[in-house]
């Protein structure tokens, strides 16, 4: 079956081309072989989401395929690249990592609010998270007023995406293909978390995307249930997420419901285009 050509919307950047570049530098295995790995990279990461295909990669840096697989395979290992379904290589959760540090304090900031008005609402902690590759990071918390308030995590704390609630919402907001690489990612480790299991989260994004925000307990910490909800930017990508967790008896199906209506309404009202 004959490829398609290359996607020709891709602008890559300024970089020489192998054929020009210095005898020099040709002579030294170490230079060459970083240099075709920021090649392959750096076109990678102008593909934008859509990715490119290994023949895509092959045009645009001329170089062999065999060669572009090596380079992919270090780079995969590395997480700066990620596999987007069968054939096509786009950003790695590596870069996303790199690159979320700078808007960590804003978000916190812009969110602080909505977490003050949903704790006021409900008497309970709610927390903020964002996500760095297949990872939550806690960015900001809002202690509640009743008086046992389950603290089940601290702002700075990383754990897999979806063994939390506002991990698992953010998670189901992804697209499929996201889903499917975040899950993958943390296989090995989500046992550690109440026994939970690749099989066992996929099953819960599905509810959480039919139910329209998330609900997860006894996994990120034992005797505690937790209801989430994935905010988005003005652009109407999931970026964030927030979560209300109290201890299992004063979690009940209604007030779950409820919490989430509060939830909604904070973000409506303090982030109506999104944060």
């Amino acid at each position: 079956m004959p490829s398609r050509p290359a996607n020709r919307n891709v602008r890559l950047p300024d970089v020489p081309s192998i054929a020009t570049r210095s005898p020099q530098a040709e002579e030294d295995p170490g230079s060459r072989t970083l240099r075709r790995g920021l090649l392959v990279l750096d076109a990678v990461l102008a593909s934008g989401r859509e990715g490119l295909r290994v023949v895509d990669l092959c045009r645009a840096v001329g170089l062999e395929r065999a060669t572009v697989y090596r380079l992919l395979a270090t780079l995969l290992e590395g997480g700066h690249v990620a596999q987007r379904g069968r054939f096509r290589y786009v950003a790695g959760p590596r870069m996303a990592a790199m690159a979320a540090p700078a808007a960590l304090p804003n978000m916190a900031m812009r969110l602080a609010p909505v977490l003050e008005r949903v704790s006021r609402a409900c008497g309970d902690a709610a927390f903020a998270i964002v996500r760095e590759g297949a990872a939550s990071h806690c960015i900001a918390r809002h202690v509640g007023t009743h008086p046992v308030q389950i603290l089940v995590i601290q702002v700075g704390t990383r754990q897999p995406l979806g063994v939390g609630a506002a991990g698992l919402a953010l998670l189901a907001a992804l697209p499929d293909d996201e889903v499917d690489t975040a899950i993958a990612a943390n296989a090995q480790e989500l046992p550690r978390y109440g026994g939970m299991t690749p099989e066992r989260l996929a099953i819960l994004v599905r509810a959480t995307r039919e139910r329209g925000w998330s609900v997860v307990g006894n996994h990120a910490t034992q005797g505690v249930l937790a209801a989430g909800m994935a905010v988005r930017n003005a652009e109407g990508a999931p970026v964030a997420a927030i979560s209300v967790a109290s201890t299992l008896d004063r979690m009940p199906r209604e007030r779950q419901q409820l919490i989430a209506r509060w939830m909604r309404e904070a973000l409506a009202a303090l982030l109506p285009k999104g944060v």
